[in-house]
């Protein structure tokens, strides 16, 4: 009678222990209960996530998806700005729900994270000084080369340029300065980020892409693995933004042809090549 009344406990904690086990992995009930969603974005990376120096407020492409998705959830947003590279490791410790930070996809971090629709597609290229020797993007073949501390792009320089030095920066501003420096011979970056540097500069920059392209980089948002509920309701807000316009009236506002990036709008928010 004892062994079978210990069973029975032991059974029934197991039971419990399941249950919550359950009820913690359902990260989607768990935003709805508080009514926050809470988004890691960065704060230094114009136009996608920055500070605007009249409000002092975080803005930019990825805050306005962030803005998108918690609409559709029916939560608010609330925004926790996080570095390029802490961005995965204070989502994988809980600290945000999703990362709305120019996360490109890549296998090793899809290992990582659960990685949702592509909201954008970056082309990313290497920028170079026009007074210098450098054509083309073979060109810079075992020269040295200025990237972002977590870019993607060391990995995409991997497979692309294996025999070019890489040399990382903490951020972009710093990265771009040592290649007009001639610290590098080149910076490894993506496009609007170019066209950004390019327009600071004034019509008189001599600084230009080369081609062709490093490669195309597929943005999803990020969020733990094991959150299916969760990851179906971002791509369900993510298809809707896409299927009303938004996606499109929020590439304009920060990319389009009436900004300093003069861009188009090539792509559509989809399941993620890769």
């Amino acid at each position: 009678m004892k062994s079978s009344n210990k069973l029975t406990a032991a059974l029934l904690g197991l039971t419990l222990a399941l249950l919550a086990g359950t009820a913690r992995a359902d990260q989607l009930a768990d935003i709805k209960a508080r009514g926050t969603l809470v988004c890691g974005v960065l704060a230094n990376f114009e136009p996608f996530g920055f500070q605007d120096p009249s409000s002092r407020e975080i803005v930019g492409y990825d805050v306005d998806y962030c803005k998108g998705v918690a609409k559709a959830l029916g939560v608010k947003p609330v925004l926790q700005v996080v570095s390029m590279e802490a961005r995965i490791p204070e989502l994988l410790q809980g600290r945000v729900d999703v990362l709305a930070a120019v996360l490109g996809y890549s296998p090793a971090r899809a290992e990582q994270l659960a990685f949702t629709h592509q909201y954008y597609v970056a082309k990313q290229i290497i920028a170079v000084k026009t007074s210098g020797p450098f054509k083309a993007r073979d060109d810079l073949d075992g020269k040295r080369v200025s990237t972002i501390k977590g870019s993607s792009n060391i990995a995409i320089m991997g497979r692309v340029m294996p025999s070019v030095q890489l040399v990382s920066y903490d951020d972009s501003p710093s990265a771009f300065l040592a290649m007009v420096q001639g610290k590098v011979n080149g910076f490894v970056v993506s496009e609007p980020i170019m066209h950004r540097f390019a327009a600071k500069l004034g019509p008189d920059t001599n600084v230009a892409a080369l081609s062709p392209p490093v490669g195309l980089e597929y943005w999803g948002l990020g969020i733990k693995k094991g959150e299916p509920a969760l990851l179906d309701a971002v791509n369900n807000a993510l298809d809707g933004m896409e299927k009303t316009g938004e996606a499109q009236q929020i590439f304009d506002t920060w990319l389009g042809p009436k900004t300093i990036y003069q861009m188009h709008r090539d792509f559509k928010i989809g399941s993620i090549k890769g």
